[in-house]
């Protein structure tokens, strides 16, 4: 951009945030509204799920693909659009990603088949992988270094926003105008999100070639593998189970669609409330703050087919596992970043594509359960999953491995 801009600020030598304060915190909540358009856009399909199965006459387990297809292109276009693109600023790419996202919303939007439903959510894929590679990892380049934590949070509350105002809006919004109105919806939002990067993003030059041998040279890392397993077996507690609360909630808790917005409303509420608490205890106990997290998420699941049969029941545990799960991306994040702190953008790369194969893995195995037993089942095997996650911390733990630590 022209220097002559006095809209967004521009990074230095290193990458370092030369501009005004102001200027660098539009640019974090730019990246911020990128991420919520991109989550609210992922799971946007768990409240409609059932509308858009009958819209299409599929079941609930084949509806869930459109929740697998994007995290297993995410997982894919992490590593291969991020080192494909590794010369070209990253603002025309945060750019270019938003462009793509509107569009595939808009495709969904008026689909006719359920093909090009899943067309449009193959590009989405593509977009998460892209966006969350780059934009996951920039506070550090916008913000002074006193701020990059609190701008981390503020970039990871895009996550627990997009479940407390994305999707119980679009849920609502799909209950009065039609599922296609919500995608419809969505696209405008992230058309608007477009403009403000384009205003107030500033020239960020790739800092650090994110190369394959870089990649690889993350396994060696005993915490890099570590941080690879908590992802997996927390990702997959929680995706293989929220993916289908919604026909949880109208099947066991028997509420109407309706209730259903308003259940999923104090989940993400909760989950923002996680998220600020998970960033402020991850660095100082990473360990504790992963198996509390797993440990509570554990708890909601397990109890829900006992308890979530009364709406009490079911309100309660949604907070308390929205609380928990919204320490998850952000806990899981600085683990990466901390193993790897020579490699701020290859640590966002591995954490995207470990996250989102897991959301994927995570929809088609509870898809699979759904459909041949009930929600009930799923959210008692995701609920021993995530008591797995508990277990390896406490093992890792008893080992006494340092962390961050490189060998």
């Amino acid at each position: 951009m022209a220097s002559t801009n006095t809209t967004a600020c521009h990074s230095g030598e290193g990458g370092l945030p030369t501009g005004s304060p102001l200027t660098g915190w539009l640019a974090v909540s730019s990246v911020m509204l990128g991420i919520f358009s991109i989550v609210t856009t992922e799971i946007l399909p768990i409240g409609l799920l059932t509308t858009i199965g009958s819209s299409f006459a599929i079941s609930d387990g084949m509806a869930g693909l459109m929740l697998t297809l994007p995290g297993l292109l995410a997982a894919v276009s992490a590593p291969v659009v991020t080192v494909a693109t590794a010369h070209v600023d990253r603002r025309q790419m945060l750019c270019v990603f938003m462009l793509l996202l509107a569009m595939a919303n808009f495709l969904a939007a008026a689909a006719p088949g359920y093909w090009l439903v899943l067309l449009s959510r193959v590009i989405v894929g593509i977009v998460i992988g892209g966006f969350w590679s780059i934009g996951a990892g920039l506070a550090e380049r916008l913000v002074p270094a006193a701020s990059v934590g609190r701008a981390t949070s503020v970039i990871f509350s895009a996550v627990p926003l997009g479940s407390v105002i994305g999707v119980p809006a679009g849920t609502f919004i799909g209950d009065l105008g039609g599922w296609r109105t919500a995608f419809v919806v969505m696209g405008a939002l992230t058309a608007g999100v477009l403009a403000m990067l384009l205003l107030v993003m500033p020239s960020l030059p790739p800092n650090g070639t994110t190369r394959p041998s870089v990649l690889r040279g993350m396994f060696k890392s005993v915490n890099v593998r570590f941080a690879l397993l908590l992802t997996f077996l927390a990702v997959l507690a929680h995706f293989g189970t929220y993916t289908y609360v919604g026909p949880f909630l109208e099947q066991v808790t028997d509420v109407g669609s309706q209730l259903v917005t308003v259940f999923l409303l104090v989940y993400g509420a909760a989950g923002v409330v996680g998220n600020f608490l998970g960033g402020a205890l991850v660095t100082r106990y990473p360990r504790a703050t992963f198996a509390l997290a797993a440990g509570l998420i554990a708890t909601a699941t397990l109890l829900l087919p006992i308890l979530g049969r009364l709406q009490v029941g079911a309100v309660a545990l949604l907070i308390i596992w929205g609380v928990a799960y919204g320490a998850v991306p952000v806990s899981s994040q600085t683990w990466f970043a901390k193993a790897t702190p020579d490699a701020p953008e290859a640590a966002s790369v591995l954490f995207t594509a470990s996250f989102q194969m897991t959301i994927s893995l995570g929809a088609v195995a509870g898809g699979v359960i759904v459909d041949r037993t009930s929600p009930s089942t799923v959210m008692t095997l995701g609920g021993l999953v995530a008591v797995l996650v508990v277990v390896a911390a406490w093992a890792h733990f008893a080992r006494r491995l340092t962390w961050p630590d490189n060998t």
